[in-house]
């Protein structure tokens, strides 16, 4: 016999989390309550940023409208399964902190049950959200869920947070137990799934009715939802031996693309995590590689909950706000050419025209679009950083930005301020072939591969060959690398002198 259930109603507010099964807050208040409904907001203070920025047309939001139909059938069938019918996901279109409140009080819950979120307007929200349900004599309860490690769970020596990878992942891998990969049994407690009342109206409405239009998603072949993320997962666990050899390549099919299912969590880490960890402790040098990719994950999660100025647009070290960054019409000019990709360096260019053609870029390509704005064309990160969240499909603030400090030299780095990628040599050592470039500047595709990288470079002879006039098919560079370098090492000089001051 079961024992009895501390409340009789709750409702299941899923946000990053796009999935029934293994999900730590559906289990606790399947758990927990006699009767559990289940709602998604469209929250209109995320939303509506967007629409005013003119992005009707946004990957993320139809991959999550896509990814909720899929959870809502998995959760019609879930009931089912357990002999309830009618069951269905409400979903809601508003400022999450008033409709959440509203839909507790409309259906009689006593609780609320939702997965962690630490970006700062998560937080925010969330504060506010359980202010409102307190009111209403209603409780707020969270849960670790899109991680495997949060918060302070993983600390130093003196219990503070790491600030440098390397020993923060030897402290987790210290740390980690079989318990932390345990997936969540949902399906034990499923008979707590509530059917909607008969004047209710579950479902998902068209994305139309959102203020957002269709983009490329289907055309692109973008799985959505659990089905499509499952289906990623097998086909990498088919390729993930190999990972450490073929991640960098961007012509390569190296990558496990399940960034996107990470974080809208229609996959579950505790899932992939412990194949990695499995498959790590037999000694397969991919899988070894790619948990390495999941711990730093995890590692720029903490420090967005640990340092929260990070997600407001401040350098995680603060000397580096001292920078002066080029400023003015031309730097309106620079920026303008390295978002539409057309800076005369092919590597650069090719990634963001594959970032604006399909939401996705090649990690490899982004560290070195974002070097190439910080330290050649002396743009500031943030700038770089905005663009990234506004076009990438996977935009997660905590990896985004803790990259973007990454690549400036101002973030979580053991290495100094001088790492300058050098364009033209990373696309010789990761795209050898051109394959990559070719595929998004179909305009070089003539060219031999010796001329692909550094098209000025080529014998005239060989430009007029590939029928490419520099200037007219495509462009010469924006900016002389070498000097760019010099200029960088300067501009960064402040930082030293801090260092040197303060010392």
């Amino acid at each position: 016999m079961r024992p009895a259930k501390p409340f009789d109603a709750g409702l299941m507010w899923f946000r990053r989390d796009l999935r029934a099964d293994d999900n730590a807050a559906l289990y606790h208040a399947l758990k927990r309550c006699r009767r559990v409904w289940c709602v998604f907001v469209f929250d209109t203070a995320i939303l509506q940023p967007l629409l005013q920025r003119g992005l009707q047309a946004d990957r993320r939001v139809e991959f999550i409208h896509e990814s909720l139909i899929d959870l809502d059938e998995q959760l019609r069938a879930l009931g089912r399964s357990n002999g309830v019918d009618g069951v269905g996901l409400f979903v809601r279109h508003g400022a999450a902190v008033t409709e959440i409140p509203r839909l507790a009080k409309q259906l009689g819950v006593q609780a609320v049950f939702a997965n962690h979120d630490d970006e700062p307007y998560a937080r925010t929200r969330d504060a506010q959200v359980l202010g409102a349900l307190a009111h209403a004599g209603a409780v707020l309860h969270t849960f670790k869920d899109h991680v495997i490690f949060e918060r302070h769970e993983v600390l130093t020596a003196t219990r503070r947070p790491f600030t440098v990878f390397t020993p923060y992942k030897n402290a987790w891998l210290k740390a980690l137990t079989d318990f932390h990969l345990q997936a969540y049994p949902v399906e034990r407690y499923a008979d707590a799934l509530a059917p909607c009342p008969p004047d209710a109206a579950p479902g998902v409405p068209p994305l139309e009715t959102l203020g957002f239009a269709r983009t490329n998603l289907r055309e692109l072949k973008i799985r959505t939802g659990s089905r499509g993320a499952r289906a990623l997962w097998e086909d990498f666990l088919t390729r993930i031996e190999h990972y450490h050899q073929t991640r960098d390549y961007p012509a390569v099919k190296g990558p496990s693309y399940l960034s996107v299912h990470l974080r809208f969590g229609t996959l579950s880490i505790r899932t992939v995590a412990a194949a990695a960890v499995a498959l790590h402790r037999q000694g397969i040098a991919g899988a070894t590689a790619w948990l390495n990719e999941l711990i730093w994950r995890d590692f720029y999660h903490q420090i967005l909950a640990n340092f929260p100025h990070v997600g407001e647009g401040k350098a995680f070290r603060p000397e580096y706000d001292a920078i002066r960054w080029e400023r003015g019409k031309h730097a309106d000019a620079l920026l303008a050419a390295w978002r539409e990709g057309r800076t005369g360096y092919p590597l650069v260019d090719a990634a963001m025209r594959q970032l604006n053609h399909t939401g996705y870029m090649h990690n490899r390509l982004r560290m070195v679009v974002a070097s190439f704005l910080t330290k050649d064309l002396g743009l500031d990160w943030r700038w770089g950083e905005q663009y990234f969240a506004d076009h990438l499909i996977d935009f997660d603030l905590a990896a985004n930005n803790g990259g973007w400090q990454w690549a400036a030299s101002s973030g979580c780095d053991a290495q100094p301020y001088f790492r300058i990628f050098n364009p033209i040599s990373q696309s010789e050592k990761f795209d050898p072939q051109g394959k990559f470039i070719r595929r998004y500047l179909p305009e070089l595709a003539r060219l031999p591969t010796a001329a692909l990288h550094a098209p000025w470079l080529a014998p005239p002879a060989e430009l007029q060959a590939a029928g490419v006039v520099l200037g007219r098919d495509y462009p010469q560079p924006i900016v002389d690398h070498a000097q760019a370098r010099a200029r960088t090492l300067q501009r960064y000089s402040v930082v030293a002198r801090q260092r040197v001051t303060a010392g």
